[in-house]
């Protein structure tokens, strides 16, 4: 692909890159970009980066700028709307099923003042966002660490870690979760079962190819035909097969979330 410039490159089955899109390296030619099955990158993005992954089923929405010396990687089912900013000059490591809101900004430096004159503002830091985390639009965040399943309400501009499942509001951001709640509840996992169970009759009651299981005392591995959806780790063994991916899709992005069971 002309608008793919890397020494090594690794596109996944069902992915969609559109031909305004531009992925390279700072300086020339990437040195590895590696983009997972059933993903899309949509119009006028522009991926600068020496190195850069991206999971499966993960969307990067129009006019979209991810860019940095240091390594990027996205994990599965990412959802990263139009007109964000991702920095990766400090380093960059998204977890999966992570949602970035339109209009966003993820920094991880801070450089401009005149270091000469006096200016104390100048640093590299990683940005490290765990699993299931979610800006949820118009959020500028500095380099932090997001704890699995925190998220950020409209707007907000974080400049401190963001703690596990709690939320956040403001600017400067911070926890509003003593008022309204978490993001996440919890759900036994007969409660999922029976959630997921529904969804596949919903996507289809006849479907053979399709199974949901409670834990993975119950996943086939060397059954191939089939693919296994495993509710309490919340992960899948990857077939590739019809049945499988438009499931997936039909999940994506607020029913269930799952990713590959590595094995």
């Amino acid at each position: 692909m002309k608008n793919i410039k890397s020494k090594k490159i690794t596109i996944g089955k069902n992915t969609i890159i559109e031909p305004t899109a531009t992925i390279r390296g700072v300086n020339g030619d990437a040195d590895n970009i590696i983009i997972g099955d059933n993903c899309y990158i949509g119009h006028n993005v522009q991926i600068i980066c020496n190195n850069f992954e991206l999971g499966d089923y993960s969307k990067i929405q129009h006019d979209t700028n991810i860019h940095g010396y240091l390594p990027c990687k996205i994990g599965h089912n990412a959802w990263i709307g139009q007109y964000t900013i991702i920095d990766s000059i400090g380093g960059t490591s998204i977890g999966n099923n992570c949602g970035i809101g339109a209009h966003s900004q993820i920094w991880s430096h801070i450089k401009f003042g005149d270091t000469l004159e006096g200016c104390r503002f100048l640093s590299e830091k990683s940005m490290n966002i765990g699993n299931d985390v979610w800006f949820v639009g118009h959020c500028i965040v500095s380099p932090i660490t997001a704890e699995d399943k925190s998220m950020a309400m409209a707007g907000s501009v974080i400049t401190k870690d963001m703690k596990f499942n709690e939320i956040y509001a403001g600017s400067p951001a911070s926890s509003i979760s003593s008022k309204v709640g978490f993001q996440f509840i919890e759900n036994s996992i007969v409660d999922k079962f029976q959630k997921m169970k529904e969804y596949l009759n919903k996507f289809d009651p006849n479907c053979k190819t399709i199974e949901i299981v409670k834990n993975f005392n119950d996943v086939d591995v060397d059954n191939t035909s089939i693919s296994f959806f495993n509710v309490e780790t919340r992960e899948y063994t990857k077939r590739k097969s019809i049945e499988e991916i438009e499931f997936m899709r039909f999940l994506l992005p607020d029913k269930a979330k799952f990713t590959p069971i590595e094995f």
